[in-house]
């Protein structure tokens, strides 16, 4: 594959990567027992997911 013939820019190179940001992962208040925790993944506090005990 050919490669660039001249060197690109730190700035031409940092424009690129803007859109690679880390993101705060969402969480959401559990329903049996109020803690935060990561959506879609059983409560780490009681056990708990989609109404029903997952984890003793």
């Amino acid at each position: 594959m050919p490669n660039p013939t001249r060197k690109h820019s730190k700035s031409r190179r940092d424009k690129r990567r803007t859109h690679y940001k880390a993101e705060l992962q969402t969480t959401s208040v559990c329903p049996q027992c109020g803690a935060a925790k990561l959506t879609h993944r059983a409560c780490p506090e009681c056990g708990y997911y989609n109404g029903r005990k997952v984890v003793s």
